[in-house]
């Protein structure tokens, strides 16, 4: 009989199931929309059933079109959004809806933690307070006490979609450690929790769950949940890891110096190292553990980031989100651009890296013979400035460190100028993956780890993971580049003044 794994990813726009032979040819997969829910500015939220439902009809399709004999699956393990939270309770079910990385609600809890404890919690969890764990759990403990008492564990939704496949308790609840550096309370280099800063903010502490790696076993589906999965029979479930970690992965990013671009909803920005590293000096720059053992991602990201240019589509041109067309004719080249063009601030719901709550989106710049085209290019080019920023933080923090490539993964592998621009912005190659399958490969890897099929991710990846067509920018555009992310840079700290919320 054949082998099979499964690798699920709850992204921000949905559940994506993914099923793999042991070559890491996909056989076939699944998808079942999100329904974000947003009543008021500020909120937003998603049924944390409903994703755990979403899980399973996106298995069942999966396995379904496959047409394969379940019970040749060996492992299955599960990535996702990485910044939010849950709230179980002692039966292990959820009490709070999930708590999403895009809700802003938490934003004065930012501020507090910064205030109390903020060089603390960005040396030893990685990361600066932003929009995750910290704030949101204070949030919670804050803002609705009564539900609060009720919460035995935070969790985050790909660890609550395998507690309720395993049937876990709210006492089984567990976090991996490539979330950590969001949890405002850990000492991540060390993998635990840190005593004097669940002090400092009279958090308490049994409400924080047990730390695993990626690859453990946490338990296995339960019957009634196979069946829902329309699985023959029980299989093992990993602890899985974040979703962007698992991206990672899946672009083989297994060795220090290769650079990830995770080009979806969120815009990602991460190296690899052989060392945790705080961002001391510019507080730009989060740490997270890799999912690879022994290795660490510095990485940033604009909340976002890859929505801005379905908000230009939808509200300023007026086009179908949902027409395959709705982004032709936008599309410039290199040769298009010029120093007059307008700058784009991609921060609609307040700048994540560094934290800047307060902070929103800007074209600056505009002439009247600017058209839809050039404000569109200046969407995309606003990423890869901001990518450059990101590469001028981690180089203060790792000078040693070479960058070799940018490896992307999600949507924004399919334009050719947005990696032409992010090549002359970083001035290194940015090459495709040649399975571009993201996060559910790499919980597809850790799932294979976990089913003792690789011995580690390092090896899943090398195994798996091919690369392809590798652009790099011409070397006449670098000063052009040089000089907009200069321009970029002053603009940002101008917008910073003006959104001071102090002011």
């Amino acid at each position: 009989m054949n082998s099979y794994l499964l690798g699920v990813d709850i992204g921000t726009q949905g559940v994506k199931a993914a099923l793999f032979d042991l070559e890491g040819n996909m056989m076939s997969s699944g998808f079942i929309p999100s329904r974000l829910h947003q009543p008021e500015p500020g909120v937003t939220e998603e049924d944390a059933e409903f994703q755990v439902d979403s899980v399973c009809r996106a298995i069942e399709t999966c396995v379904k079109e496959s047409g394969i004999d379940s019970s040749g699956i060996k492992a299955l393990a599960i990535d996702g959004q990485m910044a939010g939270v849950i709230g179980v309770g002692e039966d292990g079910m959820a009490v709070t809806p999930y708590d999403s990385w895009l809700d802003t609600r938490c934003a004065p809890y930012i501020l507090k933690m910064d205030e109390i404890a903020g060089e603390r919690i960005l040396n030893k969890t990685g990361n600066p307070p932003s929009f995750n764990h910290g704030p949101k759990k204070l949030w919670w403990k804050n803002e609705r006490p009564d539900t609060y008492k009720k919460i035995r564990k935070f969790v985050q939704p790909g660890g609550y979609a395998a507690m309720r496949l395993c049937g876990l308790s709210g006492d089984q609840a567990f976090i991996d450690n490539t979330y950590l550096h969001f949890s405002g309370f850990s000492d991540t280099e060390a993998g635990t929790w840190d005593g004097e800063l669940i002090k400092a903010f009279n958090f308490d502490e049994e409400k924080l769950p047990r730390i695993v790696l990626p690859t453990e076993i946490i338990g296995n589906m339960t019957k009634e949940m196979a069946a829902k999965c329309g699985l023959s029979g029980p299989i093992p479930v990993a602890a899985g890891c974040g979703d962007t970690a698992a991206s990672f992965l899946s672009c083989g990013a297994v060795k220090p110096g290769i650079c990830v671009d995770v080009a979806g909803t969120a815009s990602v920005f991460a190296s690899t190292a052989e060392k945790f590293c705080a961002d001391t000096e510019t507080r730009t720059l989060g740490c997270g553990a890799s999912a690879t053992p022994g290795l660490w991602h510095p990485y940033a990201y604009i909340n976002g980031g890859g929505m801005n240019l379905e908000w230009f589509i939808k509200e300023i041109l007026g086009r179908d989100q949902k027409d395959p067309d709705r982004f032709e004719g936008l599309f410039g080249d290199l040769q298009s651009l010029s120093k007059t063009d307008p700058l784009f601030i991609p921060h609609m719901t307040g700048r994540v890296s560094p934290s800047r709550p307060a902070m929103r989106g800007t074209f600056a710049g505009l002439e009247r013979t600017h058209d839809k085209k050039t404000m569109f290019m200046s969407i995309l080019e606003s990423v890869a400035l901001e990518y450059g920023i990101y590469r001028q933080s981690l180089l203060k923090m790792a000078p040693s460190l070479k960058l070799k490539e940018i490896r992307i993964t999600g949507g924004g592998d399919a334009s050719k100028v947005w990696k032409e621009m992010k090549s002359g912005v970083l001035q290194i190659p940015v090459t495709s993956i040649t399975r571009n399958q993201g996060a559910p490969l790499g919980s597809a890897i850790i799932a294979g780890c976990a089913a003792g099929l690789f011995k580690n991710p390092a090896e899943g990846a090398e195994k798996w993971i091919k690369t392809g067509e590798s652009i790099s920018c011409p070397v006449e555009y670098y000063p052009h580049f040089e000089k907009r992310t200069i321009k970029y840079e002053k603009l940002l700290n101008i917008m910073d003044e003006f959104y001071n919320p102090g002011e």
